[in-house]
């Protein structure tokens, strides 16, 4: 795994502080790593075996909100209205500039996948290849299939997962558990956090990659988790539109990509992955068929994929 070369925290105009890291070689082709949730973080740094770090400069981000970037999500509500998925965007192109970067490989996982799509169809020009792996696209069938469909497979988890969301009226389960932990009771935010990190462990259960509960306890980060998903999900991704990715895919028709999914993926079926590729002309669909989201195969299969942009070119700066 490459060796942390640089790592900051760029301030922005309204005071976010936005952490960045860079490892591999300096003088390599620029990728950037944008991970999942939202608000996962980088973490400890496993993302940089996705790339040899004798040919690239990769770039890893704490989205704004969480990880290392402050201020936490949780450390203000009163600002959560100001993390989106375009300020987000502005914030990526932010640390762009500021590492002098023109254009890099973008690679993401799982929400990543969604911020990195977004991304490119923003700003095409910056982008010269992409790696997606645990493909989604926060759509409005998404968000209710992993709230609410699949239920049908944890019904018992599922319907205390339902019973504790405390909804009103016509309220969504997600936009329940949103509206809770960005309120001021402090006891009820706590119990938001632990009913939903309990699902989030239930539908993950049949992944062999993803096994439930073996992170340490971290009450901090499940609750800036929690937090941030629920307020993306409640808003459909801040995409403009229950299908926006898929609408906006003739942007990408000539950037070069690879789809790569777990078949046994059931938070987020491979469907997805499939309707892009069909709307994509320039993107390969790898479906893993023994794993899920997620997995040593996978991240192979990523590795695989950025040496093979690497050794064409296309991940060169323009």
């Amino acid at each position: 795994m490459a060796d942390l070369t640089e790592s900051g925290l760029l301030t922005l105009a309204a005071g976010d502080r936005i952490y960045w890291e860079t490892s591999g070689h300096p003088e390599g082709r620029p990728a950037l790593f944008l991970h999942g949730g939202p608000g996962s973080g980088l973490g400890t740094g496993g993302y940089r075996r996705h790339f040899d770090g004798a040919r690239y400069r990769i770039v890893g981000i704490d989205q704004r909100g969480c990880g290392r970037s402050r201020p936490l999500a949780t450390s203000n509500l009163g600002r959560l209205s100001r993390n989106t998925t375009q300020a987000v965007i502005a914030d990526i192109e932010a640390v762009r500039r500021h590492l002098g970067i023109e254009r890099w490989l973008v690679t993401g996982i799982s929400w990543g996948t969604t911020l990195a799509l977004a991304y490119a169809q923003q700003h095409p020009d910056r982008v010269s290849a992409l790696v997606l792996a645990a493909v989604t696209t926060t759509s409005r069938d998404e968000v209710t299939w992993i709230t609410e469909t699949v239920g049908r497979v944890f019904p018992e988890a599922w319907y205390a997962f339902a019973a504790a969301s405390d909804r009103r009226g016509d309220e969504r389960i997600v936009e329940a558990y949103a509206r809770r932990l960005a309120g001021h009771d402090a006891s009820d935010r706590r119990r938001a956090v632990r009913d939903w990190m309990a699902w989030e462990d239930m539908h993950v259960s049949l992944d062999r990659s993803l096994p439930p509960g073996q992170k340490p306890d971290d009450p901090e980060r499940d609750a800036v988790f929690a937090t941030l998903v629920t307020h993306y999900w409640a808003n459909d991704g801040f995409l403009h539109g229950p299908e926006a990715i898929l609408a906006g895919m003739d942007r990408l028709r000539t950037i070069p990509g690879v789809l790569i999914h777990g078949r046994r993926d059931i938070s987020g079926p491979a469907a997805t992955a499939w309707q892009l590729h069909r709307l994509w002309p320039a993107s390969r669909l790898c479906i893993v068929e023994a794993e899920g989201h997620g997995g040593p195969e996978i991240a192979a299969r990523m590795r695989d994929a950025t040496d093979r942009f690497a050794d064409d070119g296309r991940s060169e700066p323009a």
